[in-house]
């Protein structure tokens, strides 16, 4: 194999590596969300940050609110709008700003699923061409998934190191990259969706994905380490 044909294979791969690894990212932020249809997590930070007492709600309810609001996100309900009992009164949980904001973060939940898919085939291909294209295809590609695995481990524990000393910060320029507005900024004396999701919640949500994506990375570092292990194995004898 010609030095040229090698570093094509291996710029290859590791594009690939990193398609297939931020599809694992995104496919993180998926199962952390959704992966239990039950919502346990979410009762028992409502339960930590005494979401129920702010709200003067049962949690039951509190869990319904929940569950439609999830169900909104995911595409499966057309207006963000359920009517409860908070402070003691029957009225629409969600206002209009609520439902602004909560259209916008809809788009981005359902675009980072199209994404996921889009980048996870893309990934696919990609090092289904080396695979296709030279006998060498193991040992690039377990080269290359080491490689993005370094890349994106790095800037996960940079972004943790971050998130855990400003969250806040973190916080709001997530906000200010993905939205060009400041609606998503709600005064909890007059909006009941910030008391029920406070930035604590946030901040343990992010934590959950990241013990999400850090499963991923182990089991994708092994498989890699594995095969390597044997290609190298296979070339000795």
């Amino acid at each position: 194999m010609s030095q040229r044909k090698r570093w094509i294979y291996e710029i290859t791969a590791v594009v690939g590596a990193l398609l297939i690894i931020f599809a694992g990212v995104l496919a993180s932020f998926d199962i952390a969300v959704y992966g239990d249809p039950k919502y346990r997590f979410y009762e028992k930070e409502y339960i930590k940050y005494q979401v129920t007492k702010s709200l003067e709600m049962e949690l039951e309810d509190v869990m319904n609110v929940t569950k439609y609001m999830m169900s909104y996100l995911r595409g499966q309900e057309q207006e963000l709008s359920i009517v409860t009992t908070v402070e003691g009164m029957e009225q629409d949980f969600f206002n209009e700003q609520d439902r602004f904001h909560m259209e916008e973060v809809k788009e981005l939940f359902l675009g980072g699923l199209k994404l996921m898919r889009i980048s996870f085939v893309m990934g696919i291909i990609l090092l289904g061409w080396i695979g296709w294209r030279t006998e060498r295809r193991y040992g690039i590609v377990s080269k290359a998934i080491l490689t993005a695995l370094g890349l994106f481990a790095s800037a996960s524990i940079l972004l943790g190191i971050f998130c855990y000393v400003n969250f806040t910060k973190i916080f709001e320029i997530f906000h200010k990259i993905f939205f060009d507005n400041d609606l998503w900024l709600f005064d909890p004396a007059t909006d009941y969706m910030i008391r029920m999701l406070p930035e604590g919640f946030f901040f343990d949500m992010v934590v959950r994905i990241g013990g999400c994506f850090g499963i991923f990375c182990v089991l994708i570092l092994l498989g890699a380490l594995v095969r390597r292990y044997f290609y190298k194995r296979k070339r000795e004898e």
